[in-house]
């Protein structure tokens, strides 16, 4: 399993020059065997590199800048990839290389485990709680559904409660009648009392 940086030996850019130096310098001290391929002066390695780059790492144009890391034929990364690596101490898994006898250096697979259980984790978290907010929205919709039942209750008592007062209020016709008639009756009895007391005033005034 051979290293591979691809490199423009050439290039007037400032910054690529000075990250494939980076790229290059950590692997010689670290003892990391690589083998330097110039796509400045070489065609086929500046078309392999271009064509073996994951489009995702490709910029716009499509054209990708040095340094690329490949380990033969399956692609690494690109600097900023490099660069990550290195700072989170997985250099050799990232390279996809054993790491050296003593060396301390979580392995890559590892890693990606643990986050996709965290990921699960997560996933398995936010299903409760949407579980949860639907159980909680269905007790508001029955909430609901009773207070209009309730309120639809009290609405109909209020409806009967008017007819119920007035029904108590008015008294029966027949009730009526009888007391317009006794009215009438004790009228004609002081009529015929007056009439009675008039007639015997005149009889004591004709003895006397």
């Amino acid at each position: 399993m051979v290293i591979k940086v691809f490199v423009a030996t050439s290039s007037g850019s400032t910054a690529i020059k000075k990250k494939q130096q980076e790229v290059v310098g950590f692997l010689e001290a670290n003892k990391i065997d690589f083998q330097q391929m110039d796509i400045a002066g070489d065609e086929d390695n500046r078309k392999w590199m271009r064509e073996n780059v994951p489009g995702e790492k490709k910029p716009q144009n499509g054209i990708p800048l040095p340094p690329q890391i490949f380990n033969e034929e399956r692609y690494c990364g690109d600097f900023e990839s490099f660069f990550s690596a290195k700072e989170e101490n997985i250099i050799y898994s990232f390279l996809g290389l054993a790491p050296p006898p003593g060396t301390k250096e979580p392995e890559k697979s590892d890693a990606t485990e643990e986050k996709s259980d965290a990921t699960e984790k997560s996933d398995a978290t936010e299903e409760k709680s949407e579980a949860t907010e639907d159980k909680s929205d269905s007790k508001d919709e029955k909430s609901d559904a009773t207070n209009e039942t309730e309120a639809h209750t009290e609405d109909k008592g209020d409806e009967g409660a008017p007819e119920e007062a007035q029904s108590g209020q008015t008294p029966p016709e027949g009730q009526q009648e009888g007391e317009e008639e006794h009215a009438a009756t004790g009228e004609e009895e002081e009529e015929k009392q007056g009439e009675g007391e008039e007639k015997e005033e005149v009889e004591e005034q004709e003895e006397s």
